[in-house]
């Protein structure tokens, strides 16, 4: 194993939000819930809270942050291929996200606006993968259900009209196995009661119309650009049914050993599988490509081996990074894992 890099189990990694949630997080792990206000765990993040410096970086067993591991060997951690399309970004952001209450209606910019006004490559596409429920009607919103103009979003920003913003969304109930494609623009919420495993690009840029009674100030809600500019990348177009059906998948009855979990067009930004070596009632063992990925352990016990003899226990709550110089890998025993991944690197676009 020497002279190469190993996958690497992680501790808890959670900074302070301003909502309530993390019990489910604490459960999954089987560790005390110690704050209601830690409804997220950043794993295997290499990006910091918007405008602080620390403050959501993972750190690594040795006290190195994550970020600085890749910025001292990033081809080792993430592979050439990625390293020429992507830099040293890992280009991803994996969360354990526990709503323990209704998150406020917000969108995210595309990468065009976020260069334009953020200084960054990269916008805030996500999707989230359902894997728990609780209370009695967890539901997400994705979308407004009728194309709305940008004046009226603008008033519902300025007075603050959270009935009319919840109203104008759809509203989709969800249980595990359901997953949830989020374009950059699209305004949403997630309901209370919903726990997820979110992907989303490698920033905190969260723009929010809804911001009374969940953020100090309108600075903070717009990220000091101001809302009409902010309403700028902000997708107002009408989602029916169909247009919804592009974006919402569910997985739960599919029994594969390996399961591409997230829409069609997604993989430009990131990719997510479900991993079950037993899941066709035999052991099997999976054999996995080389790559920079985040491991979160759903369910069961099982095994991860790599191609230069690292081999690691793998066990429900626990997660792991993984660098694309560990090797082919394989996985195997009854265990549920979802294994996230960058883009690959010729599917990597802009918009």
């Amino acid at each position: 194993m020497s002279g190469h890099l190993s996958p690497i189990r992680l501790p808890a990694n959670q900074p302070p939000q301003f909502y309530r949630g993390g019990d489910a997080i604490a459960a999954l792990r089987g560790a005390p819930s110690e704050s209601k206000f830690g409804p997220e765990d950043w794993v295997g993040s290499a990006t910091t809270m918007f405008g602080q410096e620390t403050n959501g970086l993972t750190k690594l067993p040795d006290g190195v942050w994550l970020r600085d591991a890749v910025r001292e060997n990033p081809v080792g951690w993430l592979g050439a291929k990625h390293v020429e399309a992507l830099g040293d970004s890992t280009g991803l952001l994996v969360k354990l996200l526990d709503a323990g209450q209704r998150l406020p209606v917000h969108f995210h910019p595309s990468d065009s606006f976020a260069r334009r006004h953020f200084d960054s490559h990269f916008g805030k596409t996500e999707a989230w993968i359902v894997v728990g429920t609780y209370g009695d009607d967890p539901r997400v919103y994705p979308g407004f259900k009728e194309t709305v103009d940008k004046a009226t979003v603008n008033e519902w920003a300025r007075t603050q009209d959270a009935p009319a913003m919840l109203e104008a969304l759809n509203s989709v109930a969800v249980t595990p196995g359901d997953t949830v494609y989020i374009p950059a623009g699209l305004p949403h919420a997630i309901g209370e009661g919903v726990f997820v495993v979110e992907l989303q690009q490698p920033t905190d840029f969260s723009l929010t119309l809804e911001w009374r009674d969940f953020l100090a100030s309108p600075e903070k809600a717009h990220l000091g650009i101001g809302f009409e500019t902010a309403i700028e990348t902000l997708d107002t177009s009408g989602w029916d049914e169909e247009r919804l059906g592009s974006i919402v998948k569910r997985t739960a009855g599919d029994e594969a050993s390996t399961v591409d979990l997230l829409a069609d067009g997604s993989d430009a930004y990131f990719r997510a599988d479900r991993l079950r070596p037993a899941a066709s009632g035999s052991s099997t063992t999976l054999s996995l490509d080389p790559s920079f990925a985040v491991l979160v352990v759903m369910d069961g016990s099982g095994t991860l081996r790599t191609e230069h003899g690292g081999e690691y226990a793998l066990g429900k709550g626990e997660t792991y990074v993984v660098p694309h110089d560990a090797g082919q890998s394989t996985v195997e025993g009854e265990v549920t894992v979802i294994r996230c991944r960058p883009p690959a690197p010729e599917k990597r676009e802009t918009s």
